[in-house]
Parts: C-alpha cells; structure tokens; sequence
C-alpha cells in the first residue's frame, strides 16, 4: 500500500507538507481521549504483572528509559520490564538485542506489547504520541544522528508508541536496517493524516492480536 523503500522518501524532511492545523488537534485529542480509556487496563495489566514477578521476573514493575524525543530533545519512557535486571545496559547502536535477557513472562509481554502500556504516561505528559516514529535509546540515537542521513529530521514530530516503521518493517538493529525506519518515518512525516493514521492503528491491532511483537 505505501512505497515506504523507496529512495526517494528520504529527501530532506524540510520539503515535507505541513500538517494541516484540523490534523494536529484531533490527533492530540484522541491520543488524549484512547490513552485516558486505557488507563483502567494499564492499572490491571500492572496488577497482575506485580503478582507474576517474584516468580516470573523477579525485580522492579516498571522501567525507565532515556529517549531521544521531539526536536531530539531526551525523555524517560515507561515500560512494563520484560528483561532481567542488570547495572547498566552494555549493548551498542549495532549490537543484536540481548534475548537471552528477555524473561519468560516478559516475552509474552512483548509479542502481547503489552510492556508498551506504560507509555500512555509519556502521551499524557506530551512526551509521545500513539502514532509516530518510534523514539530510540538514547546513546544509541545520538550514534545514529551522526551516521544516518534523514535521522535527525525524523524527530520533527512526537515519538509514537507505534508507527509506521513498526508496523511495515519490524524491529531494526544497527544503521543500515535504521535507514530504512528512517525512511519510513520521513514518509509517514510527509503524508500525515487521517487516513495513514487510522491504517497505522488497524496494522498495530493485527500486530497485537497476532502476537507478532518482538
């Protein structure tokens, strides 16, 4: 449906269409409105996360993440911990994810995105939206604005929880498989409305129904 591969979708994200005024502000009130309806469910998710730990995934409920947001501006972003607990994340921009550290409980966690639910935080403060390029690590952004065209231009519009890069491609690892995000994302910045937003959130459903998280 969307050339997203394409080449030339990677253009300086300066000749991109603004949005429209009428786009901006319903697609603020509904990250609103779906992330206030989603707050009964993050409180039971957490319920019963807590409950689970001591056997599952033993550790703290949630966890905090600095991010590259808006204007590449750092954020922490929440999330239910799917891994097991270590002093300091050692992986770099182009290290594989470390999946032996993904607990039991939490890859279910993850393939649900259910760890992503903590997130209707960030939205709620203005940090995220529900749709939008997907906000990166931090150190591993800051390598990735110095070796990947497009990077920076990315980040004219709030991170989402999930996007079109998500939805399309998959996880990424390493600058060459993050041209392509990048790629996507700059696409999704240049056709933003109604209509792309809503096929991203059908696909983010068939993703979650499906269990086809990572």
């Amino acid at each position: 449906m969307f050339d997203i591969l394409d080449d030339r979708v990677a253009t300086d994200a300066t000749t991109s269409r603004k949005n429209s005024f009428a786009f901006k502000v319903g697609k603020r009130l509904f990250d609103i409105g779906v992330s206030i309806l989603l707050l009964p469910v993050l409180c039971l998710a957490g319920l019963i996360i807590l409950a689970l730990n001591p056997w599952f995934n033993p550790g703290p409920l949630i966890y905090k993440q600095d991010r590259m947001g808006r204007h590449c501006r750092p954020f922490v972003a929440y999330k239910f911990r799917s891994m097991l607990c270590v002093p300091e994340i050692s992986r770099g921009a182009s290290d594989p994810i470390e999946k032996d550290r993904i607990s039991k409980l939490g890859s279910i966690l993850r393939k649900s995105r259910i760890d992503e639910l903590p997130q209707v935080i960030n939205v709620l403060k203005g940090d995220m939206s529900l749709i939008g390029p997907r906000p990166d690590y931090l150190p591993h952004a800051q390598v990735f604005l110095m070796e990947v065209p497009g990077y920076e231009e990315r980040h004219r519009v709030r991170p989402g929880i999930s996007g079109l890069a998500q939805t399309e491609i998959g996880y990424v690892q390493g600058p060459e498989e993050t041209r392509r995000k990048v790629m996507a994302d700059l696409y999704y910045i240049r056709n933003s409305g109604f209509l792309l937003e809503a096929w991203i959130v059908w696909r983010t459903l068939c993703i979650v129904c499906g269990r086809k998280g990572v």
